[in-house]
């Protein structure tokens, strides 16, 4: 099983080093000199990494220099784990341990989670709600529980969240009062 756990910046210098976007809450394990990531097709051996600037910024064994360094941007980096293993924090999951739960708003199933989007500031739930694809943000504010043995996420009763003409109808009660 894959877990994404960074993407690939800009080259950093002249000797193949790369920022890496961190996609992980465990970059000092994944990141560890010795440790390997999927990158595409390959498999690289972290030479060594180093916080640089509010980066991280990783040197591969199989990348020598700023040419092939740069050929890797905007990809994404992998590792592989086993599908049994969980985070060490319990407040934090795999993709794959979302995916197939329940959505529920209060006792009401009201979808399923079909997979998870990792933007740069936070990451979104995709969730299948009557054959719509409808986006959720992963914030505790909006899924305040999380019961992977369970099988199911509660999102909050929020206006909008699940249908934008809710929002819009909701705005337009505020401005009638």
């Amino acid at each position: 099983m894959h877990v994404v756990i960074g993407r690939i910046g800009r080259a950093h210098g002249i000797r193949g080093e790369l920022n890496v976007d961190i996609r992980t809450d465990e970059p000092e394990r994944r990141f560890a000199p010795g440790s390997s990531v999927v990158c595409g097709t390959r498999t690289l051996t972290v030479a060594k990494s180093r916080h640089h600037g509010g980066r991280l910024v990783v040197s591969f064994k199989e990348i020598p220099d700023r040419n092939a360094a740069e050929l890797l941007h905007g990809t994404i980096l992998e590792a592989v784990v086993d599908p049994h293993d969980a985070p060490e924090d319990p407040d934090e999951f795999y993709d794959h341990q979302l995916v197939g739960l329940q959505v529920r708003s209060g006792d009401t199933v009201v979808g399923t989670v079909t997979g998870l989007v990792h933007l740069p500031y936070q990451d979104t739930l995709t969730v299948d709600v009557d054959g719509r694809e409808v986006f959720i943000p992963f914030v505790t504010e909006l899924v305040p529980v999380v019961d992977v043995p369970g099988g199911f996420v509660t999102i909050a009763d929020v206006p909008g969240l699940l249908d934008p003409s809710e929002a819009e109808n909701a705005a337009a009660d505020l401005v009638d009062d």
